[in-house]
């Protein structure tokens, strides 16, 4: 029987195959699968019972009950549209900022990196929830300085409370910035220092060449963090969606069929928040 002959390039085919296939397995089996069953079960009356799951085809019902008779989800979903778009610039920008100034040549450097990393390890929803409930996440005694009251008297609601929710979760906002500046710290590390001279002979001051070099060359790496930072917030465990989610799963009104379908619902906009931003982000990088 005459062996096989295999290619060099198909040998490192197949073992990049095998190097990758236990993601792979594991995607098929922990993720998509799941997620063909809960989208099967969002056109379903889901129903726990002691012999076993019960589903009843309702069709598109979760879906019509979740835009046109839920009180609560989408008074959630535009809230919480309307605070990820401050939260996300400012925890890009902060990164960013924090990026460049560790970046310097100063003394301790590493210790600063660390701090500003340290808050990635710790956070967790429990830790987050103790901080939550102490008061931890607001500007200390910003209350007692009339800010909030001033802000509600002078602006509309509509401009007033996402500010207003700003400085309460100012320092939580900041905590989620931890990847996004080791990201734009890597980034400037790879930017051409010769660009930076050759800037400086043409008579460049640092602020032209931060717009007309450092950002240029970190585009991607903004966009690659925006992604990250919307992914991020976005399935956080205390975020008040997948909250609503987990509480209408074991709830006997709506059961788990439509948590499934707000789930889904939650997913397709999400996507669509992550299509426009990184739409936008490369329009403007042309």
């Amino acid at each position: 029987m005459a062996k096989m002959k295999i290619t060099n390039k198909r040998r490192k085919a197949i073992i990049g195959l095998t190097f990758v296939s236990p993601w792979i397995v594991g995607f098929l089996i922990f993720t998509l699968y799941p997620m063909i069953h809960s989208m099967f079960l969002s056109f379903h009356q889901v129903k726990i019972t002691p012999v076993g799951i019960k589903t009843v085809y309702i069709g598109l019902e979760n879906y019509k009950y979740a835009f046109f008779s839920d009180p609560v989800f989408i008074e959630k979903i535009l809230k919480y549209l309307q605070e990820m778009a401050l939260n996300i610039p400012i925890i890009i920008v902060f990164s960013l900022i924090i990026a460049l100034l560790i970046n310097q040549k100063i003394k301790f450097r590493g210790i600063f990196r660390t701090i500003f990393f340290l808050p990635v390890i710790i956070t967790s929803g429990p830790v987050i929830n103790e901080l939550l409930s102490q008061g931890a996440t607001s500007i200390p005694n910003i209350e007692q300085y009339g800010m909030f009251t001033m802000i509600e008297n002078t602006l509309s609601p509509f401009i007033a409370e996402p500010i207003m929710y700003l400085f309460t979760q100012i320092i939580m906002v900041l905590w989620f910035s931890g990847v996004q500046i080791l990201i734009f710290l890597a980034g400037l590390q790879k930017v051409d220092q010769s660009l930076y001279e050759a800037a400086r002979i043409d008579g460049a001051s640092p602020w032209e060449s931060f717009w007309k070099v450092t950002l240029p060359m970190l585009m991607p790496l903004v966009i690659v963090n925006v992604i990250y930072s919307i992914v991020y917030v976005s399935t956080f465990a205390l975020n008040e969606i997948i909250i609503l989610i987990k509480n209408n799963m074991f709830s006997t009104i709506t059961g788990f069929g439509y948590a499934t379908a707000v789930a889904w619902i939650y997913f397709i906009i999400i996507t669509l928040v992550l299509a426009i931003w990184t739409g936008l982000l490369s329009l403007k990088k042309r």
